[in-house]
């Protein structure tokens, strides 16, 4: 590849044809800013092998292509290479995205990684191929909320005095350690990788770092009889780290993971390996490594149910690594005795159409986001635990890339905070035009039995029809780009998943779209609850006018 460093351009002047085609060409150039990608001169963006554009080629040529595009013309893009520019019309998508889909009976890894190597396809991740990325303040906010339910089911509502025992500390697991201080806790979070640890201690996610247990584990214990909030990141491997800490006694009150489990060859780290080494085994024999990478997942994730069993709440954060354990070799029934996080604490959110609306700020003006959240902290005045995080972020969440903010709104609530947003432009408050989005983790977007579909009370984990409706109806409401991926999160042949945004830029269209897109969007979500017979979708549904069919 021929890499180089590219940074989103800023400000009110643009090299597009409209500002939706701007938007998008400035988010994929943040999505391998050198400040939010993972390994921008691979163009991998986060989460293992994520990957913003196929080639540097593709990459190229998608930029030419947006700046070329009309406001009247649909770009196509399959995982990752523009393959076509179609007329349309203006209220269309500028760009859509399909990335890593394959026919369900060859949808596994070896067959992605074979056509991936013919230059077929790419990995696109959740947000790195949709290009909506914001760093790893994307995922901050849901894991603060995570938390936040888990301190409030089993510790009084707070996490202080307690110790959250964590792997991975890439881009998504990088808002581990801050989210569990945000919640007064304690954070012991094991890497694989030194740059990770430096990265997040550089960006204020991280506040202590060390290779050596037994200091990690005093600091903790310190930390945790003083009642204070100290994240610290440990050089170490999971797999060896996790069983040790067990016949220790070393008690952690949580228990979690994020590495990049979902990835056995391009993600997760065997124990026994330097990265060096780990690195030359990929390429020399990886089914070799795969065969270490599965076993080293079983004893992790077998020392991870000794917690459990000593009184550790234990939740997986969607990575797939129950399955790893599973298919190295631990018995079913231990390598999935605990529950994973949607089920366990995010579920009733989804119901409310609840998830992670995210906006950028396209000037690069930090002070737009600070009005933003202004903005949003006034519409929804009786949201105390939003007003709380909008606080928190405001202080303590340090900028990747161009400057952006994430929370939690819901059904209805979305629509009015991007029309305000577009008041905003319209009206000269903001420097430049605002972007919207979201993860691919929401409440209507996915289709992933071991993650946010896990337990579905009517048995429908699988059913991937949901985010398939989920970006019809956006394509249909007028989003600026709508997105359909394979593989997020949980890795291929685990998970279909549809992302969308829409673009401020103070016009009547805009707002126009606006209105329609935040509310098919998560509208989306509260059918999908309201379908599976979950009785808080089905009041949201009365409650705010969502029209189901099958309701007489």
């Amino acid at each position: 590849m021929s890499a180089r460093e590219v940074r989103a351009p800023r400000g009110s002047e643009r090299s597009c044809k409209g500002w939706p085609q701007e938007a998008a060409l400035r988010m994929l150039m943040n999505n391998l800013d050198p400040e939010v990608a993972e390994r921008p001169s691979d163009l991998v963006v986060y989460g293992g092998t994520g990957r913003a554009a196929r080639s540097w080629e593709a990459f190229d040529a998608i930029v030419a292509s947006l700046r070329d595009l009309e406001d009247d013309e649909t770009l196509l893009v399959q995982s990752g290479k523009p393959v076509a520019v179609f007329r349309t019309h203006p209220m269309a998508p500028r760009v859509l995205i399909s990335n890593s889909m394959l026919v369900p009976k060859w949808a596994d890894w070896e067959t992605f990684r074979d056509l991936e190597h013919r230059g077929l396809t790419m990995y696109g991740q959740m947000t790195a191929g949709s290009w909506i990325y914001i760093g790893t303040q994307g995922i901050l906010q849901g894991t603060y909320e995570t938390l936040a339910e888990a301190a409030t089911q089993r510790f009084a509502g707070t996490l202080a005095g307690t110790v959250t025992l964590t792997g991975g500390l890439g881009g998504m697991g990088g808002a581990q350690p801050l989210a569990v201080t945000m919640n007064g806790g304690v954070a012991l979070c094991v890497e694989v990788d030194p740059s990770r640890i430096g990265r997040r201690i550089k960006t204020r996610y991280l506040d202590r770092e060390t290779d050596d247990l037994d200091e990690a584990v005093g600091w903790a214990e310190e930390a945790r009889a003083a009642g204070e909030a100290v994240s610290i990141g440990l050089l170490g491997n999971c797999a060896e780290t996790h069983p040790e800490l067990l016949r220790r006694g070393f008690r952690p009150d949580v228990v979690t993971d994020q590495t990049s489990a979902h990835d056995p060859l391009g993600g997760y780290v065997p124990a026994g390996l330097s990265l060096a080494a780990a690195t030359t085994l990929r390429t020399e024999d990886p089914h070799e490594y795969e065969r270490r990478a599965y076993g080293s997942m079983a004893a992790h994730v077998n020392a991870m149910v000794g917690f459990l069993e000593a009184g550790a709440v234990v939740f997986d954060y969607g990575n797939n690594l129950r399955a790893g354990a599973e298919i190295g070799g631990l018995a079913r029934e231990r390598a999935f005795a605990y529950p994973g996080f949607v089920p366990a604490f995010v579920r009733p959110m989804f119901c409310e159409g609840k998830g992670p609306f995210r906006w950028a700020a396209l000037s690069g003006e930090p002070e737009d986001i600070v009005r933003t959240d202004r903005a949003v902290a006034e519409l929804f005045p009786e949201n105390e635990r939003l007003r709380r995080w909008l606080d928190m972020a405001e202080e303590r969440v340090a900028y990747q890339g161009l400057p952006a903010r994430i929370c939690w709104l819901g059904y209805g609530e979305r629509a009015k905070a991007g029309l305000r947003f577009n008041e905003m432009v319209a009206h000269g408050e903001l420097a430049a035009p605002i972007v919207i989005g979201r993860d691919h983790l929401d409440s209507g977007s996915v289709a992933s039995p071991y993650r946010e579909t896990e337990a579905m009370r009517d048995g429908s984990d699988a059913i991937a029809d949901w985010p398939i409706l989920n970006a019809l109806v956006n394509t249909a409401a007028g989003a600026h780009w709508v997105s359909v991926h394979h593989g997020g999160g949980v890795g291929i042949g685990y998970s279909i998943h549809a992302g969308m945004v829409v673009v401020a830029d103070g016009s009547a269209e805009a707002a126009d779209r606006l209105e329609r897109v935040l509310t098919t969007d998560p509208g989306t979500g509260v059918v999908r609850h309201a379908d599976a017979g979950y009785e808080r979708a089905l009041e949201v549904a009365r409650e705010r006018g969502v029209r189901l069919p099958w309701i007489r």
